[in-house]
């Protein structure tokens, strides 16, 4: 289990480095989307398989989708240099390396306790929870989305 977790935690750094590093758009969307599996892959280890499952499907299936098209549809010139660099870079740098410090002294201060796991999958208890006590806030959830997406499409359409 330790092995696994070291393992996704190195993979989930690397491919977010590799995010960042990359000058090409491309390939910093497909890194991106290595992250967002080995974010999934850190959950099941968590033996969250409900929180894995939306991590692959709104995240790598979505947006991170959207964001390749996005990108491979625009007009641009070439995709080489995309991602340019720029003189804010190193404030960029310093800025991450102190909130690290900060998070990182923040949690070795403060005490975890462990708590034992759940029992069983996690996908039938907020499936009931959904179904059951949550149901009118769900049902509102659902109309507010659709209301959002009629918006978006009424927005963009051409006014011709």
């Amino acid at each position: 289990m330790t092995f696994w977790f070291y393992f996704m935690s190195s993979l989930l750094l690397l491919f977010a480095l590799g995010t960042v590093i990359s000058t090409n758009l491309i390939h910093s969307a497909f890194l991106m989307i290595g992250a967002f599996v080995a974010v999934a892959g850190l959950y099941l280890l968590l033996q969250a398989d409900f929180l894995a499952m939306i991590q692959i499907w709104v995240y790598v299936g979505a947006i991170a989708v959207l964001m390749v098209f996005g990108i491979m549809l625009s007009r641009r010139g070439s995709l080489e240099e995309s991602n340019l660099r720029n003189r804010y870079q190193w404030i960029g740098f310093f800025t991450a390396v102190t909130m690290f410090g900060l998070l990182a002294s923040s949690i070795l201060k403060s005490s975890f306790q462990v708590v034992p796991s759940a029992t069983g999958s996690t996908v039938i208890q907020i499936a009931n929870a959904l179904i059951g006590d949550y149901v009118v806030a769900f049902e509102a959830i659902g109309i507010l989305l659709l209301v959002a997406v009629v918006g978006a499409i009424i927005i963009g359409k051409d006014p011709k």
